[in-house]
């Protein structure tokens, strides 16, 4: 799995800092209110059973044989409290609405009270969690009233779900941020892509403006500069190797010429001279055309003089002057009349039929395929193909290939017609690509975008 990149990393970031913060502040938020509601809620407890017990202790003084259930309901206690009475002997009285409240008063809290003393204690009364006040009475009673607290905790629970819900939002809020930041600090880092994009692509003109960001004006600067390096270089290097082969083209002439005499001779000449002649007359031609090459390919750089162009035609007559049969030339859909540089695209027909001549045994199909996004055109041959390791390697420069499965890389040309097929393809903004044809041998693809 590869590595998250830039912006997601920031962004994961943002989201689990907010995460982190927004939990902990709920967990100290949730834990101040939980100690604020509970202590005010004993409070209220222990001062409702300080009064009520009063009442109780009133109404069991003042009676000779007092009737202490009718005492127990005469007390307010309301829907949450519910009070119950142990006599000094040990007997227990309640509401008869109230029979078996006694099980939720604990022994600890019972014993805590038989020593004369006010006990609070938190327990689960069955129907759920309850505080249990113990107010002593005279001649060892024991007044215990026991308040619900079913309400509180239904607000604590809200108050947690509110909490979560909060820290969650707040983390989403966080990755929004940090998604939004990142877009914001990556720009100049963008705009620096986007022009190395177009420098790739043989704009050399690209450049970044250091108004744009001043706090990166260091980083734009010497990114112009080296640019600016970078296209004197190569501009350097094209125009030497213009110079280089405008210069050997008289030359070679004349060697040409002599050549052919040689080779118009060869049947009065020796065995050897006659070999020597052959070869003399093969090199030449190479030569003749790397020298071509080399001009062709020092006019790439420049860009494609676009007009309506009747590509099936061109590839037409490219079969003719190579001897094909034009019919193999398939048109799938789409218009013929493409906006490309003619010159380009005949010399990029060229190359790849003295390839497939040459290494594939001959071209055996041209298609043409345009639709709104992208024109195509693929050449396909019957040779051995080109092996895996060898396809993204032989559109460069006098690259030829390293196995007999792809030796067809200009193994025995000028090194330099598949080089000018990816540089033809560049200047239109399309791809080269080679690919291996069903049923065998290799399919050369040309795509070309928004030539219609």
């Amino acid at each position: 799995m590869g590595r998250a990149g830039l912006r997601a990393r920031v962004t994961t970031g943002f989201a689990a800092g907010a995460l982190v913060l927004s939990l902990a502040m709920a967990v100290v938020s949730y834990q101040l209110v939980r100690r604020s509601l509970i202590t005010e809620r004993e409070n209220t407890a222990v001062r409702a059973a300080y009064y009520d017990a009063a009442i109780v202790e009133a109404g069991v003084n003042n009676n000779l044989t007092p009737d202490i259930g009718t005492v127990l309901r005469s007390l307010d206690t309301g829907d949450s409290r519910r009070a119950v009475l142990q006599l000094g002997s040990g007997q227990w009285h309640a509401r008869s609405a109230d029979v078996g409240l006694t099980d939720a008063i604990p022994p600890e809290l019972q014993e805590h009270a038989s020593t004369g003393r006010v006990g609070v204690q938190m327990v689960n009364a069955g129907d759920g969690p309850a505080l249990v006040v113990a107010v002593p009475l005279g001649d060892g009673a024991v007044f215990y009233e026991v308040d619900s607290m079913d309400e509180l905790d239904h607000t604590l629970r809200v108050l947690a779900l509110v909490l979560t819900l909060v820290a969650l939002g707040t983390a989403g809020a966080g990755a929004l941020v940090g998604w939004n930041a990142t877009r914001y600090v990556l720009r100049p880092l963008t705009r620096v892509a986007a022009a190395a994009q177009e420098i790739t692509a043989g704009r050399h003109m690209a450049r970044l403006d250091p108004a744009t960001e001043p706090d990166l004006a260091r980083l734009t600067t010497s990114f112009n500069h080296m640019v600016d390096q970078l296209s004197a270089r190569m501009e350097r290097d094209r125009r030497f190797a213009a110079d280089v082969s405008h210069e050997l083209r008289s030359p070679l002439q004349t060697l040409a010429a002599a050549a052919s005499v040689l080779d118009r001779r060869r049947d009065t000449l020796d065995d050897r001279t006659a070999l020597a002649a052959g070869l003399v007359v093969d090199e030449v031609d190479r030569f003749q055309r790397l020298v071509n090459d080399l001009l062709e390919l020092a006019r790439t750089d420049q860009p494609a003089d676009r007009q309506e162009v009747d590509v099936a035609e061109l590839a037409r007559q490219a079969c003719r002057d190579h001897g094909l049969d034009p019919g193999i030339v398939t048109v799938v859909g789409g218009p013929v009349a493409w906006s490309v540089d003619r010159r380009r695209i005949r010399q990029l027909f060229d190359n790849l039929l003295d390839n497939a001549a040459g290494y594939g045994g001959g071209a055996t199909e041209i298609r043409l395929t345009a639709d709104a996004e992208r024109c195509r055109i693929e050449v396909d041959d019957e040779g051995p193909g080109v092996s895996p390791e060898d396809k993204p390697l032989i559109w460069n420069r006098f690259v030829r290939g390293r196995s007999q499965s792809s030796s067809r890389a200009d193994g025995g040309g000028t090194g330099l017609g598949l080089a000018l097929v990816a540089q033809h393809a560049a200047a239109h903004d399309g791809t080269a690509e080679v690919l291996d044809r069903p049923g065998g041998g290799a399919r050369f693809r040309i795509d070309l975008p928004e030539c219609l």
